[in-house]
C-alpha cells in the first residue's frame, strides 16, 4: 500500500470508487485510449494499493477503450552500459552469458513504479517484445498497440508510441510530470535533429532458446523534457486538463498535438 498520508490531505482512505470518480471528473472517458504514467505514493493512502488504481482505470476506460503503460526493463542491457551502479569489468562476460532473457510474462519492470508493475501481469494485458522499452496494453486495441515493436526502433515510428499517436490517444499523469513523458521520445525520432546511433544488447528468447543479441538505435535524451512540456502547455492551454486523483496532482493531455509541438520545439531548441 501507499505510505501513510497526512490528515490535512485526506480524511478518508482512497478507494477504487473514489479513484473512479476522480478520473471521470478529470475527464477520462469510456472507450478512449490512454497512456498512463503513475506514481502510487503520490496518490495518498490507497486502499488496496496498485491493484485499486488499475481496477479504477479499467472501470473508467472500459473494454471498448485501451489502457497502456510503459513497462520498461532497462537492466537487461550490456554491462558496459550499466551505470547505476556500474559493475566490475571482470563481470562482463558472466553477465552476457547468464542474464535471464526478456520474457513478457515474467520480466519485471524497472523504474516504472508500482502501478505499471502491477498492471503488466493483469488478466488480458498484452506486453510488447522489446527487451528494454516494452509497453503493456489492455482493451480493444491492445494487440494493435503492442504487436510490433522492433529492437532498433524502440520509441519511434514502429513502436507502441506511434500506434498511440494513430489512435489519437491521450496521456494521463498520476502524480508524475513531463520529466517521465515517454511520448516526447517519439518526437525525438521524428525531429530533424542530430541524434547519433548507439549500440545496445540484451538477452532474449529466439526460437525457444536464450540468445544475447546486439542492435543499434538512436541515442535519445530526456533532459529537456520538462522544459518542452511546459512550453507546450503555455502554447496550448486548451489541450490539457488538470485536477486531483486521490491527493495527487493529475493531468490529462492529448498526445498528438504534444508530439507535433515537440518535433518543432526540439528542432528549434536543440543545437
Amino acid at each position: 500500500m501507499s505510505d501513510p498520508l497526512p490528515e490535512a490531505r485526506s480524511s478518508e482512505p482512497i478507494t477504487v470508487e473514489s479513484l473512479t470518480t476522480d478520473l471521470r471528473d478529470l475527464g477520462v472517458t469510456a472507450g478512449e485510449t490512454v497512456l498512463v504514467h503513475g506514481s502510487l505514493s503520490a496518490l495518498g493512502w490507497v486502499c488496496g494499493g496498485a491493484p485499486a488504481v488499475v481496477d479504477a482505470l479499467q472501470r473508467v476506460i472500459g473494454e471498448d477503450g485501451t489502457l497502456v503503460m510503459p513497462t520498461h526493463s532497462p537492466g537487461n542491457r550490456d554491462p558496459t552500459n550499466m551505470g547505476h551502479p556500474p559493475v566490475p569489468d571482470a563481470w562482463y562476460e558472466t553477465i552476457r552469458e547468464e542474464m535471464p532473457p526478456y520474457r513478457p510474462a515474467v520480466t519485471p519492470t524497472q523504474g516504472m513504479g508500482a502501478i505499471a508493475e502491477c498492471f503488466r501481469s493483469y488478466p488480458g494485458v498484452r506486453r510488447s517484445a522489446h527487451p528494454q522499452h516494452s509497453f503493456a496494453a489492455w482493451g480493444a486495441d491492445a494487440e494493435f498497440v503492442t504487436e510490433e515493436h522492433p529492437y532498433d526502433d524502440s520509441l519511434g515510428e514502429s513502436s507502441p508510441l506511434a500506434r498511440l499517436y494513430e489512435l489519437e490517444g491521450r496521456i494521463l499523469f498520476l502524480g508524475t510530470t513531463h520529466a517521465t513523458n515517454t511520448s516526447l521520445h517519439l518526437a525525438e525520432y521524428r525531429a530533424d535533429i542530430d541524434l547519433e546511433q548507439t549500440s545496445h544488447a540484451s538477452a532474449v528468447v529466439v526460437d525457444g532458446e536464450r540468445e544475447w543479441i546486439e542492435w543499434a538505435d538512436l541515442d535519445i535524451d530526456d533532459g529537456d523534457f520538462p522544459d518542452c512540456g511546459e512550453a507546450f502547455e503555455r502554447a496550448h492551454p486548451d489541450a490539457f486538463e488538470t485536477g486531483e486523483v486521490g491527493v495527487g496532482d493529475a493531468k490529462l493531455l492529448e498526445q498528438r498535438p504534444l508530439v507535433d509541438f515537440a518535433v518543432d520545439w526540439f528542432e528549434a531548441m536543440r543545437e
